[in-house]
C-alpha cells in the first residue's frame, strides 16, 4: 500500500500550489530523501547539494585548522598551565567537544537545515519563550560566525607579517598593514566562494589531503632536526602560572581558552547541511570525523613542539621580537630562516583555506536567518543567485561586515581583539541553549520513539507560518541513557568553558590592553539583539517559517 505525500508550496505571487510524490516501503529510485526531510520541517530545497561526506569532512577539517591553530594560540595555554597543562587541557577540550558534537549531530540528523542552533531552539523551547530564545540564538550565531571569519583572516594577515619580520628583523609593523592584508584575504575568499563555487567540494577534498600531508611536512623536520629534546617527565609534570593566579588549578582552567579556540568551527557542516547529500547522517559523521582527525593531528603537533622547542618561557618573555613564537621554534629546529619560512608558508596556506570555508559557513548561516526574517534587510539577504544557486548577497554582506570590523584594528589593536573575542562565547552559548533544551525534553520524555516519526508538541500552523512541533529522532543518534548522559556531560563542559572564556588570559592584574573584552562584547551583542527584538523583530520574527507544508 503506497502512502501518498502531498504538500503545498508558495508561488512567487503568494498563491499556494499543490505538489507531491509517493513513498512506498521500497522507496522508488526517484525518491529524494534530502528534499523530503527538508519538506518535513517546512523548508524548500533551493540550494544545490554539491557536498558529500569526504568533501564536507574536508571543509570542516580545513575550517577548524586545529593543529595549525594550536601553534598560533600556543602561548595562552603555556602561560596558564605550562606544558603539562597544555596537554591535559587539550585532552579535556577534545573529549568535551566530542560530547558536544555527538549531541549537535543528533539535532542535525533530526533537523538538517542550515539554520542549525536557532532552528533547534525554536522547536525545543517552551511555547511562551521559543521565539525570543530562537532570535537571541540566531543573532549570537550570526555575529559569532562573522567574528570567526574576521579572526581567521586576521590570523592569515598576522602570520604573513610575522613571516616578513622573521626574514627582515628591521621591519617595522604598522596596524594598517594587517588590515590591508586582511582585506586582500577576504577578497580572495569572496572570489572563490562566488565564482568558483561549483568546484568548492573538490577544493575541500584537496584541502583535506594538504591538511594531513602538511602536518607531516612540519612534524618530521621539527622532531628530526632538533638537536635535543626535553624529557617526558619535564613535559608531563610541569605546570606554569605565569599569570600569577591564586592557584595553579585556576591557571589551568583559564588556559583552556587557547585549546578551545583551536576547535572552533566544527559546526560548519551544520550550516552547510542544505548543500550536503544524505545530510541527516553525513553531517554528523563529518563533524565527528573532523574532530577525530584534527584532534589526533593537533595532539601530535602539540607534544612534538613541547618536546622539541628550546626555552619556551624565554621566547614568550622576549618583547623585542614581533615574530610569532612558533616561527622562532621552527627556526631553532631547522637552523635556518628559509626552513622556518617554508614550514610557516604551509600553515598560512591552510589558514587561508580555513577562511575560505569560514566565509561559506557564515554566509549560509546569515542567509538562513534572513530567510526566517531574523535580520534587517532580510528580503535582500535571503535571495539566491539563480545561476550559481548560492546566497551571493549574504556572502557580500558578511564580507563587508568583516572588512568593517577590521577597520577597528587600524585605530586600536586591543579593541579589535576584544571585538573578535566573541567567537568562542557566541558559539558555545548557542550550543548550550540547544543542547540544554534537548536535555530538558529528554528528561520530560517528550522525545519520540525513533520509529514513530515526527509528531507535534503542538501545532499552530494556521495561526502563523511557523511549525511548533517536537524534534523527532533522525537516523543518527545516541540511544537510551547514553544519550542523556552525554547531554549532561556536554552541558557541564559548555558551562565550564563559557565561564572561563570571560577571564583575562594573560595576567590576573590587567590594564585595558590586556583585558579580555569578551564579556563586554557578548553583553553588547545580546543587549542589541534583545532591544531589536522588543522594538521591531517581535512583530516580524515568528521563528523558522514554513515554506513547504510537511508531507502527510
Amino acid at each position: 500500500m503506497e502512502k501518498v505525500l502531498e504538500f503545498q508550496t508558495l508561488d512567487d505571487d503568494g498563491v499556494r500550489r499543490r505538489g507531491g510524490g509517493s513513498l512506498s516501503e521500497a522507496k522508488p529510485a526517484s525518491f529524494d530523501r534530502d528534499r523530503y526531510e527538508l519538506a518535513r520541517v517546512g523548508k524548500e530545497q533551493v540550494l544545490k547539494r554539491r557536498f558529500g561526506l569526504v568533501s564536507m569532512t574536508g571543509l570542516s577539517c580545513g575550517l577548524m585548522c586545529t593543529w595549525e591553530s594550536i601553534l598560533v594560540v600556543f602561548s595562552i595555554g603555556f602561560n596558564n598551565g605550562g606544558p603539562a597543562g597544555l596537554i591535559y587541557g587539550f585532552l579535556l577540550v577534545w573529549f568535551g567537544n566530542i560530547s558536544v558534537f555527538i549531541a549537535i549531530g543528533e539535532l542535525s540528523s533530526a533537523i538538517p537545515t542550515a539554520g542549525g542552533q536557532y532552528h533547534w531552539v525554536s522547536l525545543l523551547a517552551p511555547r511562551s519563550c521559543k521565539r525570543f530564545f530562537s532570535y537571541i540564538t540566531g543573532w549570537l550565531t550570526v555575529i559569532g560566525w562573522i567574528a570567526a571569519l574576521t579572526s581567521v583572516c586576521f590570523f592569515v594577515a598576522d602570520l604573513t607579517l610575522g613571516l616578513v619580520s622573521l626574514s627582515h628583523p628591521n621591519y617595522v609593523r604598522e596596524l594598517w598593514h594587517g588590515t590591508l592584508l586582511l582585506w586582500a584575504v577576504l577578497l580572495l575568499c569572496v572570489f572563490i566562494n562566488v565564482f568558483v563555487s561549483g568546484a568548492l567540494p573538490t577544493i575541500e577534498v584537496i584541502v583535506l589531503v594538504i591538511h594531513v600531508l602538511g602536518f607531516f611536512g612540519i612534524l618530521i623536520p621539527l622532531v628530526y632536526l632538533t638537536g635535543s629534546h626535553h624529557s617526558a617527565k619535564e613535559i608531563f609534570t610541569t605546570f606554569n602560572n605565569e599569570g600569577q593566579w591564586r592557584t595553579s588549578a585556576l591557571a589551568f582552567f583559564i588556559g583552556l581558552q587557547g585549546n578551545a579556540l583551536a576547535f572552533v568551527g566544527t559546526d560548519s557542516a551544520v550550516h552547510m547541511s542544505e548543500e550536503v547529500r544524505n545530510a541527516s547522517t553525513d553531517v554528523a559523521r563529518s563533524m565527528l570525523l573532523s574532530l577525530g582527525i584534527n584532534g589526533c593531528l593537533a595532539l601530535g603537533m602539540l607534544i612534538s613542539v613541547l618536546f622539541s622547542a628550546p626555552n619556551i618561557q624565554a621566547l614568550l618573555k622576549d618583547t623585542n621580537s614581533t615574530t610569532p613564537i612558533f616561527m622562532r621554534i621552527f627556526e631553532y629546529a631547522t637552523g635556518s630562516v628559509v626552513g622556518a619560512t617554508i614550514m610557516t608558508v604551509i600553515i598560512i596556506s591552510l589558514e587561508f583555506c580555513s577562511a575560505m570555508g569560514c566565509l561559506a559557513a557564515a554566509s549560509r548561516m546569515t542567509w538562513s536567518f534572513a530567510r526566517d526574517l531574523g535580520l534587517p534587510f532580510s528580503p535582500t539577504l535571503q535571495k539566491i543567485d539563480p545561476r550559481t544557486t548560492i546566497p551571493v548577497n549574504a556572502i557580500l554582506v558578511v564580507t563587508t561586515l568583516s572588512a568593517l570590523l577590521a577597520l577597528i584594528n587600524v585605530g586600536n589593536n586591543a579593541a579589535f581583539n576584544g571585538t573578535i573575542s566573541l567567537v568562542l562565547e557566541g558559539f558555545y552559548i548557542s550550543y548550550l541553549l540547544a543542547i540544554g533544551l534537548l536535555l530538558w525534553r529528554r528528561f520530560r520524555g517528550d522525545m519520540d520513539d525513533p520509529n514513530s516519526g515526527l509528531t507535534a508538541f503542538s501545532s499552530n500552523a494556521q495561526a502563523d507560518e511557523t511549525f511548533d512541533r517536537s524534534l523527532g529522532w533522525g537516523p543518527w543518534r545516541l540511544k537510551g541513557w547514553l544519550g542523556t548522559a552525554n547531554n549532561v556531560v556536554a552541558c557541564c563542559y559548555l558551562v565550564l568553558l563559557i565561564f572561563f572564556s570571560f577571564w583575562p588570559n594573560k595576567f590576573r592584574v590587567v590594564d585595558p590592553s590586556q583585558m579580555n573584552w569578551a564579556v563586554v562584547v557578548t553583553a553588547g551583542v545580546a543587549s542589541f539583539s534583545v532591544g531589536y527584538y522588543l522594538l521591531y523583530a517581535k512583530n516580524s520574527y515568528s521563528g523558522p517559517k514554513v515554506e513547504v507544508d510537511p508531507p502527510l
